[in-house]
């Protein structure tokens, strides 16, 4: 028999390019905040004129802006102007197709005993039980009335999602794992960027 397909939650993220490493940070510690099963500070940060929680843990929050800043550079590359990482208040319009598209996932695994009839080998498996996929699309400002527009449509876009992943984990509770371990952090996770073209790559978040 099969594994059950772990649940797979989708978020449409939209931002502009000046936003979208605060965005994507953004809901990552959204994301976290409810699936980091440890002792946590909750603190909050606002966005957009939205307040959002946020994970004050030092690791945690280097391996999504690591991340974070790695999605703006391959979206910049593939829309051919800069963005996101270093631009400043002097770097004014951009041009571009205003069809640059990433995405970015996060798993979490839980550690089942691998069935082996040896005695060497390490006898664990991670084995994922929930997914969330961040698909994200740039919108691109000409002029103030589009750009004031554009941040309207990102407001409303950031507090959709952040809205959506509390209803996700309030309602959906059945599959997470139970923590069998004493271990700081008893849940792995992955952070992938742009998962479909690159596989599951580095594994980021073993603590």
């Amino acid at each position: 028999m099969e594994p059950r397909r772990p649940p797979e939650y989708i978020l449409e993220v939209l931002s502009d390019p000046f936003s979208l490493k605060d965005i994507i940070k953004a809901l990552l510690h959204t994301i976290f905040f409810h699936r980091y099963f440890t002792p946590i500070r909750p603190l909050t940060r606002d966005l957009l004129d939205i307040t959002l929680p946020t994970i004050d843990d030092v690791d945690l929050e280097t391996l999504i802006d690591q991340r974070a800043t790695a999605l703006v550079r391959q979206m910049d590359s593939q829309a051919g102007y800069s963005y996101g990482v270093g631009a400043g208040a002097g770097g004014g319009g951009y041009n571009g197709d205003g069809g640059t598209r990433g995405q970015l996932a996060v798993k979490f695994f839980e550690k089942k005993r691998r069935k082996t009839y040896f005695s060497f080998g390490k006898g664990e498996d991670d084995v994922c039980w929930e997914q969330w996929i961040l698909n994200i699309s740039l919108t691109r400002a000409k002029d103030e009335m589009a750009a004031n527009k554009a941040r309207q449509a990102m407001e409303m876009n950031l507090e959709r999602n952040a809205q959506k992943i509390i209803n996700i984990v309030n309602r959906d509770k059945d599959h997470i794992p139970p923590i069998t371990t004493t271990d700081t952090n008893p849940f792995p996770y992955d952070i992938v960027v742009n998962p479909r073209s690159d596989g599951w790559g580095q594994r980021i978040g073993i603590f």
